[in-house]
């Protein structure tokens, strides 16, 4: 059989005005597929993610509440996605209805109210890099259109397994986070390709001139896997979402038909890959 790398680069070779960068990692063994995954992307919203995990540190520390409230300013009220935009300024909303419209339907306004209460995006940088996510930093408020928050597919999938593995929050808030995620409105990108009775925890990201899907898979013979795909297009390409789409299908399939024991080497060990050191 030939190994899942070696189908990813040769359908990648088929979508030849595509730029990606492509991380998966399989819980269950450490296993790993990188194509580019340290490649820097524009991050559009799958940089909502990191910065839901940040506010959910903040809350495990004490020094926020879920029922807290935000009050709408206008410096921080933009329209691109979402419902916020349309409350009057002076509107209060309560952490937890902030950050899961942030996620939930990836409102803008509601990033940016989340992204003020945790001391703005310098402060959330270095929270970021001090998780190891070196390709990872919020530089402007959303909707960001010309791409200067940036990560990359390796950083995503860090996150992801940081996450997974306990290593960021306390379980109850790890549970929220993931409960939240599992709850986005988009599903056109990886969970177009994941296998009934699956469940997939994630967070997409769209821009005029990228795409991006990150998150945690669970499948129904209990193994899971984390994914993060970006991938930079020609305007507006609707092929990137094809792509997409059919890497997670791959994937997807290969992990399913696979044992355990009979995982091919090409995938690698991410022991030295993703080291899941924090401070």
């Amino acid at each position: 059989m030939v190994g899942i790398t070696s189908q990813i680069r040769s359908l990648l070779a088929s979508y030849k005005t595509l730029n990606p960068g492509i991380f998966f990692l399989d819980l269950s063994t450490g296993n790993y597929i990188d194509i580019n995954g340290e490649k820097r992307f524009a991050a559009a919203s799958t940089i909502k993610f990191p910065l839901l995990v940040a506010l959910f540190q903040e809350i495990d520390a004490g020094r926020i509440k879920l029922t807290d409230k935000l009050v709408m300013r206008r410096d921080l009220k933009v329209g691109e996605s979402g419902i916020m935009q349309y409350k009057p300024i002076g509107t209060k909303f309560s952490v937890l209805e902030t950050a899961t419209l942030m996620m939930t339907i990836s409102d803008n306004t509601a990033t940016n109210l989340v992204l003020d209460r945790l001391g703005g995006a310098a402060k959330v940088s270095q929270r970021f890099r001090s998780w190891g996510l070196q390709n990872t930093a919020l530089r402007n408020l959303l909707p960001d259109i010309a791409g200067t928050n940036t990560t990359s597919s390796k950083d995503l999938v860090r996150l992801a397994a940081l996450v997974s593995n306990n290593r960021l929050l306390s379980p109850t808030s790890r549970d929220r986070v993931l409960g939240i995620m599992r709850h986005v409105k988009t599903n056109s990108l990886l969970p177009a390709g994941i296998g009934q009775g699956a469940t997939i925890a994630h967070k997409t990201g769209t821009l005029r001139f990228i795409i991006g899907d990150a998150g945690i898979i669970q499948m129904p013979n209990g193994k899971s896997y984390l994914a993060g795909v970006l991938v930079q297009r020609p305007n507006y390409d609707p092929k990137a979402g094809d792509f997409v789409r059919e890497v997670s299908r791959r994937v997807y399939n290969y992990l399913d038909n696979t044992k355990i024991s009979n995982i091919e080497p090409i995938l690698g060990d991410a022991s030295g890959g993703l080291r899941l050191r924090t401070r």
